[in-house]
Parts: C-alpha cells; structure tokens; sequence
C-alpha cells in the first residue's frame, strides 16, 4: 500500500519535473522471479525505473542516500534496501537472491556506480552472478536523460527530459563444464549488449551490430526471450568498454 502510494506521488513528480515517458512496459514479467537491468548515471535511476515499471521493484542503494532528505525517504519507500559502500557485501548479494527467490523484481545496475549520461561503462560481475544463480527473467532497460536533470556532483536536480525504455527479456542458464566466473562474467556483458542495443534505437541510431560492439569473446552463454519456448540462441558475448551516446548515420 504504502509502496503503491510513493509510486504514485514520485510519477507526478517526475512527469512534471522531468517530463517522464516510458517506452516496452510490456516486456516486464507482471509475475515470477525478474531481474531490471539498467544503465546508471544519476542517483534519480532507481524511482526513474520503479516509477515506469509495471510491478514493483526492490532495489539495493548505498547506505549514504538514505541520509539525503526527503530523497531518503522517497527511495525507502520505494522498497530500497541499503547496502555497505566499497568492496565486496555477502549480505547484499543473500538478500538479493532471497527477493528473487520470493517472486520479486529486483532492479540492479550492472556497472555498480553513476557515470556521465550517454556512456556504458564496463560491468561489474555481480549482476551476471545473481541472474546465472536464480535464473531470474532478465530485462534490460536504458535510461536517457537522468544524467543531465541530476548529474553526479549537482546537489539538487534541474528540469529536463527522462526517458525509460524496457527491452525483450533475456535467460541465463548454467553451463556445465564452463567456469562460474566466466559465466558470471559473459552473462553481465550480454546484459549491458542489450542495453546498447536500447540506448542506440532510443537515439534514433542506424547501425549495425558488429560495428558497435568491440570483438572481444567470451564464454558462451544461453540469451533468448523469456516468451520463446524453448529456442535458445547461442552467441560470443561482446562488449565495447566506454561506449558514448553518439552513434554514424547510414
């Protein structure tokens, strides 16, 4: 109830502040074990995301944001956890894999920390991790905009555009015989491989695939829509480290 209330009160908000639209709602599971996959480039991400998704999310966020206030108790309430800054949180990672393991869409940000708005970073491992052991629904989403309405550094928000677009859903299965780490690892990739693919059709960019993601291979790992049964798609994970909002036309 509460969860529904704040929801409802930071979409106002956001719409009048920032102008808020959202794009392939559709594309998140209404029920089941789901894991939000975003870009990160504002502290406004998480209720940005929550607000235009479809079911709630829980989200882990650095203990500090709580202390901020009115945004404290606006990320609270909308069913942020927090969780230790700096180095590795057993905890965090318990608590995220009991969500999921109760049904629940957990909201995570595969490169860990803000970046500046139009650049995708290299991830982190944790985000493959927690898809790879729960074998939640995965599905990406790119955010535009936060970065410049609340960039890092800026200590209130200016108005502005934001806009969330969800992608088709992904599946990460365990493979026998290949290393957890390098599966961790290719299915994090694979995740921020699809959010490139959002960010480069939000903008309007024409380009293909092989041209703007770099040719480095990993591990093998099973990708397919979580409404396609049972044809999985086997492909190399690639990534291009850095990747700036620009994109080539024809």
């Amino acid at each position: 109830m509460l969860y529904a209330i704040m929801k409802s009160l930071a979409v106002a908000v956001m719409r009048v502040l920032f102008r808020l639209e959202s794009r392939g709602r559709e594309y998140v599971p209404r029920r089941g074990p789901t894991l939000v996959v975003a870009n990160h480039s504002s502290v406004l991400d998480p209720p940005i995301v929550g607000g235009c998704a479809p079911r709630p999310l829980s989200f882990l966020a650095k203990a500090e944001l709580f202390d901020i206030p009115l945004f404290g108790r606006l990320i609270r309430g909308l069913n942020a956890r927090p969780i230790r800054r700096g180095g590795a949180d057993p905890s965090a990672l318990r608590l995220a894999l009991r969500l999921l393991g109760e049904n629940q869409a957990l909201l995570v940000f595969p490169e860990g920390t803000r970046g500046p708005e139009g650049v995708l970073r290299e991830p982190k491992t944790g985000a493959g991790m927690l898809a790879v052991m729960s074998g939640a629904t995965v599905v990406p989403a790119y955010v535009s905009g936060s970065g410049r309405v609340w960039p890092k550094g800026r200590r209130f928000p200016r108005p502005g555009k934001v806009r969330v677009v969800f992608g088709p859903p992904l599946k990460f299965e365990r493979q026998a015989g290949v290393d957890r780490k390098e599966q961790y690892a290719a299915a994090s990739r694979a995740m921020m491989d699809a959010i490139a693919d959002l960010m480069v059709s939000a903008t309007g960019g024409i380009r293909e695939r092989s041209k703007r993601l770099a040719m480095r291979e990993g591990p093998r790992e099973t990708r397919h829509a979580a409404s396609g049964a049972g044809a999985n798609a086997q492909s190399p994970s690639k990534y291009i480290h850095g990747r700036k909002g620009q994109h080539e036309q024809g």
